[in-house]
C-alpha cells in the first residue's frame, strides 16, 4: 500500500502529522512519534510575547536605575510559564534535527507586523524544513474594518515569506467574511501551505476566584466537519498545499480529509488523549481500509470527494445545511 504523500514540497511516507502540542517539547516523544509512523512533526510554537518580552527585559537591564522601566511588563506571561525561550527553541531545532530523519516544522504565532518575524529566519538557519505561521488576532476596535483585518494577516505572510526560502504554511482561522477568498489572497501571495483550521482556545470565568482562565478543550471528531467542508471546497481552486487540522482521531477521519482533499491530516487531541502509539493504528486502520476497497495509493484517492468531484458539489453549501434541518426528527 503506498500512503507516501507530498506537503510543503516535502515527500512524506504517510500523510499521518503530529501538529503542535506540548508531545513535541521532548526530543524522546519525538523519536517515538518517527519510530511509530510519524511522516514529520510540528513542534510547539515560539510566541510573539517571548520574543517582545526578551527586547524589553534587554531595554530594562540597559535603563535599570532610571525609573523608566515600563510597569506593563509584569503583564506580560512569567518567563517559567514559557517551557522554551527563543535561544533554547532554535537550540532545540538543531537537537531535533540531529535525533530524527523526518522533517522538522517549526511553529511561529504571533498577531502583528513587527520584529518578532525575523525568527523566521533564524529558524531557517537553525535547519527547520518549513515553518508553520501561526496568527492569532482577536480584533477588538469598533473602528477596525474585516478588510483592514485581513490586511494583517496578508502583511505578516508576506514579511515571514520574505525572510525565509524554506516552504511556509499559515494554520488559518475560520472566522474570515469570506473564506475562500482569503484563501485565493494568500495563494496569490505565495503560501506554500494552509492548516485547516486553527482552533482558538476561549477563556473561562472561575466562579470562586472571580479570575478569568484559560481553558482547553481537547477537539472532538465532531470537530472535523468544519475543515473538511472547507477543504472540498478550496481542493484544486488553490496552488497551495492544505493540510486537515481538528478533530482527526481514526484512520477513517484521516482518510475522509484525504477525500476532501487534504495533503496531510495532522495529529494532536488524539494523541494526547490515547499516546503516541496511537499513530500506528491509524495508518493500519487506514491501510486495511484501502485495501478493503481496492485503494492502491494516498493519491488515488485524494480529491475524489471535493466539492469538484463528488456527485453533488451543492452538499457543502446551503443544500446540506437545509437537508438537515427538513431531515431532523425529535426522539
Amino acid at each position: 500500500m503506498d500512503l507516501t504523500t507530498r506537503y510543503l514540497g516535502m515527500n512524506l511516507r504517510s500523510p499521518l502529522v503530529p501538529s503542535a502540542s506540548p508531545l513535541s517539547d521532548d526530543i524522546e516523544k519525538i523519536k517515538k512519534m518517527e519510530d511509530f509512523g510519524a511522516a514529520a512533526v510540528v513542534l510547539r510554537s515560539l510566541f510573539e510575547e517571548q520574543l517582545t518580552r526578551e527586547d524589553q527585559v534587554l531595554q530594562y537591564q540597559m535603563m535599570y536605575g532610571s525609573e523608566s522601566f515600563p510597569e506593563a511588563l509584569s503583564y506580560l506571561p512569567a518567563p517559567s510559564e514559557f517551557r522554551f525561550g527563543p535561544e533554547e527553541y532554535l537550540e532545540k531545532i538543531q537537537k531535533v534535527k540531529k535525533a530524527v530523519d523526518i522533517p522538522v516544522i517549526a511553529s511561529l504565532n504571533g498577531a502583528s507586523i513587527g520584529g518578532w518575524v525575523e525568527y523566521a529566519r533564524k529558524m531557517q538557519q537553525a535547519g527547520a524544513d518549513a515553518i508553520e505561521l501561526n496568527i492569532y488576532i482577536i480584533p477588538t476596535e469598533m473602528d477596525k474594518t474585516a478588510a483592514e483585518v485581513e490586511q494583517s494577516y496578508l502583511e505578516i505572510v508576506a514579511a515571514v515569506k520574505s525572510v525565509v526560502s524554506v516552504p511556509v504554511a499559515l494554520k488559518l482561522s475560520p472566522f474570515f467574511s469570506n473564506l475562500a477568498n482569503m484563501a485565493k489572497r494568500l495563494d496569490d501571495l505565495g503560501i506554500n501551505g494552509m492548516v485547516l483550521f486553527n482552533r482558538f482556545y476561549q477563556p473561562d470565568i472561575q466562579l470562586e476566584t472571580l479570575e478569568v482562565q484559560p481553558h482547553i478543550c481537547l477537539s472532538t471528531e465532531h470537530a472535523q466537519r468544519l475543515p473538511l467542508r472547507w477543504i472540498a471546497i478550496l481542493y484544486d481552486r488553490i496552488k497551495a498545499d492544505m493540510a486537515a487540522s481538528s478533530g482527526i482521531h481514526t484512520g477513517l477521519d484521516a482518510l475522509k480529509m484525504l477525500m476532501a482533499g487534504a495533503d496531510v491530516t495532522m495529529l494532536c487531541s488524539v494523541l494526547l488523549k490515547s499516546g503516541i502509539e496511537k499513530i500506528r493504528e491509524i495508518e493500519t486502520e487506514m491501510s486495511d481500509w484501502m485495501v478493503e476497497h481496492d485503494y492502491e495509493s494516498v493519491r488515488q484517492l485524494q480529491g475524489s470527494m471535493s466539492q469538484k468531484n463528488c456527485a453533488d458539489p451543492t452538499a457543502f453549501e446551503r443544500a446540506l445545511y437545509m437537508k438537515a434541518l427538513l431531515s431532523y426528527r425529535q426522539a
